[in-house]
């Protein structure tokens, strides 16, 4: 409980301005050098933030037993992750990445933008991806009926939905696997039920082993394995 604690104040800390590193150039700086170094390549990148984040540190040896790579830096929006893409991605060679984004930017974290925005920049993920040679994978935005850090914010659960409608439209039209989870893991409220969440939009540790269940299955999916 201590550490899913720390873990989520460490996700919003960008919210309150503790950091100066906006894009989060820094957070796997090191990291990248090493693997372009010794050439080490990840199968997949996982890109994201605080629940990517949350699911490389819960869950390593998912990451680490299946050449995966976890970039998720917590708080961070769309917007923040489509500027690092090519450091934390394109760099690293992967043959796909799964992107998972949004979550901040319906909580309106730094600053607010439309729901068509945050598509746009996923989209525009998808299109640097292709255009190296890696394919993309879209994740939903996991259900979340009411943000912690920002409980203002009216009625997030269905601009999520409307988000995710948006992104597997453009995913069946241009041929992109996409992962529900959003389907998998909401409850009646449209946000995560106590079961698999803390907060009602952080899944818990054993959450992530139903992700993974569908996540293996789109990678393979999208790699025709």
């Amino acid at each position: 409980m201590k550490r899913f604690i720390i873990l989520i104040f460490l996700a919003t800390m960008s919210f309150f301005g503790y950091s100066q590193d906006w894009f989060g150039f820094n957070r796997y700086q090191a990291d990248n050098e090493r693997i372009i170094t010794s050439g080490d390549w990840p199968e997949v990148v996982f890109m994201g933030n605080s629940i990517t984040d949350n699911w490389a540190y819960f869950h390593p040896d998912f990451f680490s037993s299946n050449n995966f790579c976890g970039r998720g830096i917590g708080g961070q929006t769309s917007s923040q992750m489509l500027v690092r893409f090519t450091d934390d991605v394109i760099a690293l060679h992967p043959k796909a990445v799964v992107i998972m984004a949004g979550t901040n930017d319906v909580a309106h974290n730094e600053y607010w933008v439309s729901p068509e925005r945050v598509v746009d920049n996923i989209i525009a993920m998808c299109n640097i991806a292709q255009s190296n040679g890696i394919v993309p994978i879209i994740s939903s935005i996991p259900p979340c009926s009411e943000f912690p850090w920002r409980k203002e914010i009216n009625n997030p659960g269905q601009t999520i939905v409307d988000i995710n409608k948006s992104l597997k439209a453009f995913a069946d039209a241009n041929g992109i696997v996409y992962v529900d989870y959003h389907s998998a893991l909401t409850d009646e409220k449209l946000g995560l039920p106590k079961t698999l969440s803390n907060d009602g939009c952080h899944p818990l540790p054993d959450t992530y082993f139903t992700m993974e269940e569908m996540v293996l299955e789109a990678i393979r999916n999208a790699l025709k394995k």
